[in-house]
């Protein structure tokens, strides 16, 4: 009997479990070694006699760590998730294979980012605690119709674009901003694309849906705040680092923004996805953000669907399937990928 290829699974959690062990079937299955700890300097000797890993949004995938994947022989880093600002790609150059899963359920993310908003409108999150009080008084609740209201979506993506599909269906003026304009979706869904100084200046919610790049980080920043309506919903849903965390508070404290939904943070990797029930935040920033009620944090939850957990196992596993039978890494990541010769498309691989 063939002996079955192991892989390191880092950071787990039971979901990441049962997910995977219901896709890891067939010919092609692996032996699994479930880690519950993340991927850092400090665990990185785990992976000594694995043929891969499996790494998450917050495993460190920094050079010291890439550093010890190669002398342990580790050819191939299989990320169950579509960013990977975590990943040093100069180190991992013509060294280890970085794979990722660039889509798993649009619906997921852009349905979580609405259900921020109509939390944050009608004050649901607050609603749920006054009741179960027997306290049945509605003042502080009132919102707003969002129909006839603008909404104002960075980055036109699958997500981005389904967001604007749902928000089109409540009635909303919808308009856009990319780098990279889609004017076919444009036309097909009805949206426009703006600058974003006029999209500041003109949306009555914002939601982020844009990559975390040397450009866009810290996006939302002072300046930006300050060309904003005055009440301003922000939605972020894509990665913290895109808001500038101090400049956010300022504009809560200064009530500029009227509102804001955060399923990321900037400095989530020691919090997020970890019970702290029992301890102290040593976050200030983040602590002060979960004490405001016009302000509502979920833990990068965003994605967390049925559908999408199990595409995310189907595909961390086929990337896997490919690697491993020499065929071409369709879902292969690297430094070099946005030059104008891409090595990829013509050999199937990144190098």
């Amino acid at each position: 009997m063939k002996k079955k290829l192991r892989v390191a699974f880092f950071d787990t959690k039971p979901y990441d479990r049962h997910f995977f062990d219901l896709a890891n079937t067939g010919e092609t299955s692996y032996e699994i070694t479930y880690i519950p700890e993340r991927l850092s300097r400090r665990t990185a000797h785990l992976v000594e006699g694995f043929d891969a890993v499996c790494a998450f949004v917050n495993d460190d995938l920094s050079k010291p760590v890439l550093d010890h994947l190669v002398e342990a022989k580790v050819p191939v880093v299989a990320l169950r998730s579509a960013g990977y600002n975590n990943v040093d790609l100069q180190a991992a150059w013509e060294r280890i294979h970085i794979l990722r899963v660039p889509a798993y359920s649009p619906y997921a993310v852009a349905e979580h980012a609405v259900a921020m908003m109509l939390s944050l409108n009608r004050k649901l999150h607050r609603a749920y605690y006054r009741t179960r009080d027997n306290n049945f008084s509605i003042n502080g609740f009132l919102g707003f119709d969002m129909n006839g209201k603008t909404a104002g979506v960075i980055g036109t993506g699958k997500i981005g674009r389904t967001l604007l599909s749902i928000l089109k269906g409540f009635g909303m003026r919808i308009i856009a901003y990319d780098a990279f304009p889609n004017e076919k979706a444009a036309e097909e869904i009805g949206f426009s694309y703006h600058t974003l100084e006029e999209l500041y200046a003109e949306s009555d919610i914002i939601s982020l849906h844009c990559p975390l790049t040397p450009d866009t980080h810290h996006l939302i920043n002072h300046e930006a705040i300050s060309r904003m309506k005055p009440s301003v919903m922000i939605i972020n849903t894509s990665r913290g680092q895109l808001v500038d965390t101090d400049a956010l508070l300022d504009g809560l404290r200064e009530k500029r923004i009227g509102s804001a939904g955060l399923d990321v943070y900037e400095e989530e990797g020691e919090y997020f996805f970890e019970d702290l029930s029992n301890e102290a935040l040593d976050d200030d920033r983040l602590a002060r953000l979960l004490t405001l009620p016009n302000v509502l944090v979920t833990s990068h939850q965003a994605f967390f669907t049925e559908e999408a957990l199990r595409k995310i196992a189907s595909t961390t596993l086929s990337n896997l399937d490919a690697w491993f039978a020499g065929e071409a890494l369709e879902n292969e990541i690297c430094y070099r990928c946005n030059e104008p010769e891409c090595r990829k498309e013509k050999a199937g691989r990144c190098f």
